[in-house]
This record gives structure tokens, sequence and C-alpha cells, in this order.
């Protein structure tokens, strides 16, 4: 027996597809003979027609993560009669009769009638699970809300809804209320509070209730220890928001259908991102620091535009519970609001993002200790190959108590025809939950639901995006602030909090609001940028079918690498550390273990992108000669300048502290 063909066919419904292959299905040779799973095909001998031959083909389905998959397989040791000629017949008529179809999100009735009754026809399971959740309504609206936004932003990003407005008039009045007003309460209010805790009058703007979060968030110790040395939190605090810690990290993806020598180990990891966070206890804390320190919270409130001036910037804003407009001064504003944020698709048009993880998932308790013992987590899982033009990867961490918070999301190239649906992922994250965990989701306590889009953006340098304008800069998310492959912006924020607010506040000080200025403001660290060819690695590029096993068959290879070496070499990768030697060395390796690696890139990335991904390398390359010529003496020499050269050139000022901070490497 000798596997010929293996496909992955975009259709949720096998049955179907098993009917188009047992009754409309004619191949070009041979006879078919049904079976309870597809068909087998024979060639009767004409010598002898009482025989069949001592070759045929078996062609049988399958369903797993809703989507059928093809094999056929060759029974006796001869050729089957034009075999590549039938092989290839059937997949060109498979994709015929079930094309790749991206799904569309439905238009509902923008009448009184309840989210749950306008989507229930097109996502039941996700209407049933959402109904068992506390504010399961609500929740949803914003789902539905969150992927309408997304889908119009990138299905028009040549004209971007201009939010940002230039006036070179003074102000009338000239005074000005606050020093930071920040848009986005998630990440925004954790930079906001360490601003306002070193004196600036500081307003935060919300547009949910404050301190409610679709997300977790996991971290580790010793990367969280940067909001303990800034002073936001003490080490008591920090403790009380601590949900769990687990005491391992589980990577594995499947390889079921790759050939031995890209099989891996399960790679454990467990010091990345083995911290629960209590969000929504993190985000409360976060706001009383705030307010202790004299700033504010408007919540329920929606950003609508900005106007800058030479003296600072008005923002028109909307209470969302009174319909009452307001406007308010400050001196700066800070964009935190995430993918959906109109500034950032103003300043960066279609090139606002090249990727983003779609992510849903829930917070879950009633697991069964025979199922998960809730002292470990999944870091990144798959159980199955590529579905429906993406590959499917999953996320388990240990909550409070006996809750498990678990994710389910794709990487996702940007793309008009193909934006990505969430609700299309959270039909499919409660159909097939119990295949990743044996589980009965009726039994389960649906508490909340996780879910957004988590940005990327492939940087050449710390140049080739804009966040920043004058009197605006952008944070966390809206910078496409995260990681590669743990794709979050707030381990990227916490991580860099110390320089982005010294650098924030030396702005302030010498009133360097100009965008040449602030848009040295940012979290760019050339050892992540060059890791987004793993991102590009793992997404299907819209309009293009891959062997289903080929992204596995990636992940695994480098996977592998990781499981084979040091516990430090994972744990220095995985948290954005990796110097120029590791990765060089790490990624030499997997050309030698899979040469094959090297034409998949260039089969998903195509030309232009390797290009970009070459200048990502030189980038990096140069930062690590630079740390290495400068690193040693360059922040000792910077503190023996004078004072009166900060005083009188703050610009140049800037610049050598941001190349200062730079040279040193984040947690």
């Amino acid at each position: 027996m000798k596997e010929i063909t293996y496909l992955e066919i975009p259709n949720p419904n096998t049955r179907e597809v098993c009917h188009w292959l047992q009754e409309s299905w004619t191949p070009i040779i041979g006879k078919k003979k049904i079976t309870p799973d597809g068909v087998r095909l024979q060639v009767v001998s004409e010598i002898s027609p009482s025989s069949a031959e001592e070759t045929e083909l078996s062609i049988f389905i399958w369903s797993v993560q809703r989507t059928t998959y093809l094999k056929i397989f060759r029974w006796g040791n001869k050729p089957f009669p034009s075999q590549a000629n039938v092989c290839r017949q059937l997949e060109n008529e498979i994709r015929t009769a079930f094309p790749q179809q991206y799904p569309e999100l439905p238009e509902i009735d923008a009448s009184p009638s309840s989210i749950f009754d306008a989507l229930e026809a097109y996502y039941p399971k996700t209407v049933h699970f959402f109904r068992k959740m506390p504010q399961g309504d609500t929740d949803l609206q914003r789902v539905y809300w969150w992927e309408k936004r997304w889908r119009e932003g990138v299905k028009n990003p040549q004209e971007p809804k201009q939010v940002i407005f230039q006036q070179n008039q003074p102000y009338k009045p000239s005074t000005i209320a606050y020093d930071l007003i920040y848009v986005g309460g998630a990440l925004g209010v954790i930079h906001a509070a360490v601003m306002a805790q070193l004196g600036y009058r500081v307003l935060l703007v919300e547009r949910l209730v404050f301190g409610r979060m679709n997300r977790e968030w996991n971290i580790s110790r010793s990367e969280f220890q940067s909001l303990i040395d800034l002073g936001l939190l003490t080490l008591d605090e920090f403790e009380s928001i601590i949900a769990k810690e687990y005491i391992d990290g589980f990577n594995k993806f499947f390889d079921g259908n790759n050939p031995p020598h890209l099989k891996a180990d399960v790679l454990h990891t467990p010091k990345v991102l083995n911290i629960a966070i209590d969000t929504t206890k993190f985000l409360n804390l976060c706001g009383q620091k705030l307010k202790q320190a004299g700033g504010e919270i408007w919540e329920r409130t929606e950003f609508i535009k900005g106007t800058i001036y030479p003296e600072g910037v008005t923002v028109s804003l909307v209470d969302l519970e009174t319909a009452e407009t307001k406007a308010v001064r400050g001196r700066l504003l800070v964009d935190a609001m995430g993918t959906a944020s109109p500034i950032a698709w103003q300043l960066n048009g279609k090139r606002t993002f090249d990727s983003v993880c779609p992510t849903v998932g829930a917070v879950i308790e009633g697991f069964s200790p025979e199922v998960w013992d809730s002292k470990y987590g999944d870091v990144l899982n798959s159980h199955g190959d590529i579905s429906r033009g993406r590959q499917l990867i999953w996320e388990l961490f240990p909550g409070e108590g006996d809750e498990l918070t678990i994710y389910l999301f794709h990487y996702h190239q940007v793309h008009s025809n193909n934006p990505g649906s969430l609700l299309e992922m959270y039909e499919d994250f409660f159909n097939i939950l119990p295949e990743y965990r044996r589980c009965d989701p009726e039994k389960l306590t649906w508490k909340k639901p996780t879910f957004g889009y988590i940005p990327g953006h492939f940087s050449v340098s710390k140049s080739d995006r804009k966040v920043a304008f004058d009197r605006l800069v952008a944070i966390g998310d809206a910078a496409s602030l995260q990681s590669p492959l743990i794709f979050t912006g707030f381990g990227s924020l916490v991580r860099n909090l110390d320089k982005l607010t010294y650098l924030l506040d030396f702005c302030l000080k010498h009133d360097l609001v100009k965008a040449k200025d602030l848009n040295q403001i940012r979290a760019y660290q050339s050892n992540v940028a060059v890791t987004w060819l793993f991102s590009k690695g793992m997404m299907v590029p819209t309009g293009k079918i891959l062997p289903p096993e080929r992204i596995n068959a990636m992940l695994n290879t480098f996977f592998g690498l990781l499981a084979d070496s040091s516990p430090e070499v994972a744990d220095t990768f995985i948290k954005d550390r990796t110097t120029w030697l590791m990765f060089t060395r790490l990624a030499l390796k997997a050309a030698s273990k899979n040469p094959a690696l090297l034409l998949w890139i260039w089969e998903m990335a195509g030309n232009q992108d390797l290009l970009r991904w070459l200048g990502s390398y030189f980038e990096f390359t140069a930062d690590s000669i630079k740390n290495l010529l400068f690193a040693s003496w360059f922040p000792q020499a910077l503190k023996q300048l004078p004072d009166e050269l900060r005083q009188r050139y703050p610009g140049l000022w800037l610049r050598l502290l941001s190349f200062q901070r730079s040279l040193t490497p984040s947690r």
C-alpha cells in the first residue's frame, strides 16, 4: 500500500463531498466500487475479465476541523494505469465542484431584534454558546462590530476615513486641559498610569465599560518585572493579580502526515507565558493608580476625531450613554485603540498591517481533570492540517481557580478579498473544541468570550511604519507592536515600557512634539522584526492551495530544533530576546534538516517578501554590529556629556537617548 494523493477540500459538509465522489465523479479509467467513506477504483483485465488486476486505487474521505480531507492509496505493487492522470483529473474536478470560498459577514437587520436572532441562521453554534454567557448578547454584538469595522478597513485601504486633521490657527482659547489624552483603555491604561505617576495630567477615554476585556493576558515573571521597576505596581500587588502560575507549557504541532524526519518532540517552555493575569483586577488596579495620581477615566465614550493645532490637540468625543458630544484639549494624543484604530489606518493606509491573527476563544470552567491538568498550559498546539485555507492553532492557559482560557487562531494575510472572520472562527471553535480536548461543551460553564484581531507589520527597518504625527503617538497594537510568535501587544508593550516612558517623558519636558521627534518613541526590535518570516510561513496566501501538511511540516522542523536545544534557547527565542548568532545558527540548522524549507517559504512568501525579509535580516545584522561596537561604552559616555548639551540641543539629545535605548536588549 502506498499513499498517492492527500487533499484538503474546503467544505465542512463531508457527506456532500462523499456523495459527489460516489455518484457524480466519473474517472477517466477504471470501475468505481462504492465503499462507506469513498470508492475503490479497479481496472478489469481484458485477458481475464473474471478477475481484477492486482493494483487498484482506494479513495476515501474524512472530516476534521469542519473540513473534508481526501487520500488516495494504491494497493498492489504495479502502477495503476494512467495513475497520475486519474489523480490530476480528480483533483481538478474537486476544485471545480468545491472551490475555496472565503466567508463574508452577513448584513443583519438594524431593528431592535436581538443579535442572537439576527445571527442564529448563519452561526448556530456560536449563538447557542453565547446565550450561555453572562453578557453574551453584548459580547456577540462586540464581535460583530469588530469584524465589520476590520473588514471595512481592509477592503478600502486606499480610502481610510480621515479622523486626524491639522490646523495652523492658534487655539481659542489657548488653555490646555491635559498633558496626555489616551484613547483606548486596555493597553492604554498601563502606560497612562505610569505617565500620571510622573506628574502629567492624564485623561483616558474608553469606548466600552472600563476594565472589561475580550482577551486574557499571559506573561512571565521576568518580563513583568519592568512594571515593578517603574513603580507602577509593588511586588505584593503583582502577586494579587496572578490568576494562575502553571509549572510547564507544551508546544506540539500535528505531524500525522509528515515524514519521519519532520516529526518533532513536544517542546517544553515552563517559563513562557506561564503567569495568567487576572485582567479585570489588573486593569482596575491600573485605573486606581491613574486616578490616585490625578488622572481621569471617561468610559462609554467614543473617539470621533482629533484636530492638531500648533499649541496642542483638540479631541472630539461622544458620550455613548447620552449621545452628548464633547471636546477636550491636550498637549499630546496617544492612540491605544488597537487593531480597529482609525488613526492607524489613516497614518499607514494599505501598509497599516501585513498580517493578522483572527483570534477567538473563551474562559471556561468544568474541564474534567482527566481531560486537562490545570497546572499545565498549551502554548502552541495544532490537532490537524490546513483547514479551509487556514492552519488553525490552539492555546490553553490555566486561569483563576478551575478556569481555563482557550484560544483558537491562525496567521492570516491581510487581503481585501479575504479579511479574516471572527464569527466563522467562533463557529469552528465551538464545533471542534471536543476534537482538540475530549470534552462535552454542553457540560462546561462558559464565563466570557475572548476575541480580537492581533496585527502584524513586516518591518524592514524602524522607520518604515508611521507611529506618530505632530502631537500624536501610537502604542500597543495600534502601532502594530507585536511578536510574530506570541503575537500579543501586551508582552511587547510591557517589555519596552521603560523605554517608551523615558523617551516620552523627555519629549514632553522639552516640548518635542513634532512627528520627527515622536517617531523616536517606538518599541522596534530588529531581532523581533526579522522573525516575521515565521508568521509568513504559517499563513496560506489568499487564492493559493497548499499541500495540507505543509505548515505543520514547517513548524515541526523549527520547533523540533528548539526541542532538541537547551531550554535557554527556546526561552530566549520565544521571548523575543534572540541574538544574531542564535537566530542564524537555528536558520541554518533548519535548512539543513529540511532542505525543502527554502522552496516552501519562497512559494508562500514570493519574491517581493523574500527581498523585504533580506532587508530585515541585514538590518538585524547591522544592529548586532552596532551593539558589538557601542553597547559597552556608549551609555556611560552619554552620561559624561555636559547637561548644557541636553538643554541647548534637545532634539539631538533625544536621538542619542533613542540610540542608547536601542542598545539595551528588552527583557
